[in-house]
């Protein structure tokens, strides 16, 4: 069975031929420019979509869908998430890129091997990725997912390691 991530959001109808505003995840323009096919979920169901033409915004893109020529086509994919397969994503990751899914859930070690906890998920601030992780005090600690700072990822393994960092997670 086919897994898919997703990549987007079908925001609103641009213009009248058909054209939807679409946001997709900051710093992600060259893979959303890539794409050639989506699916979008509607009903629990997930409808094949061909992208003819792709613009982009400063904040978002405008996306023209094979078959979608009018603005009754489009509005009934408003608020729905645009999504890919799974297997297209994972061709495209560096070695040292990861899914928020392989993240969440992995244990966090200091350099000293002492658990400080797991992570629980993934955000962004902007400049960097962050992992949140609970801490055994049950608070969440914001790491930056830099390599100065996260050390080793092994999915495998499903282990994380940090330096130490005065202050970088709370042990209270």
């Amino acid at each position: 069975m086919d897994k898919y991530i997703s990549v987007g959001k079908i925001l609103n109808f641009h213009g009248i031929q058909g054209e939807a505003k679409v946001g997709f995840s900051k710093g992600r323009q060259d893979f959303f420019l890539s794409l050639k096919k989506v699916f979008v979920k509607k009903d629990n169901n997930y409808i094949p979509l061909n992208i003819l033409n792709i613009r982009i915004s400063k904040t978002f893109a405008i996306v023209k869908f094979d078959g979608i020529n009018s603005i009754n086509d489009i509005v009934e994919f408003k608020n729905c998430l645009i999504f890919t397969q799974e297997k297209e994503i994972r061709e495209r990751l560096d070695e040292d890129e990861f899914l928020i899914d392989e993240l969440v859930g992995l244990e966090v070690f200091d350099c000293d091997d002492k658990k400080v906890g797991f992570v629980v998920g993934v955000s962004n601030n902007g400049a960097n990725d962050l992992l949140s992780v609970k801490t055994k005090s049950g608070r969440i600690s914001l790491i930056p997912f830099v390599k100065a700072i996260v050390t080793s990822v092994d999915i495998k393994g499903k282990k994380v390691i940090i330096n130490k960092i005065e202050g970088l997670i709370d042990e209270i």
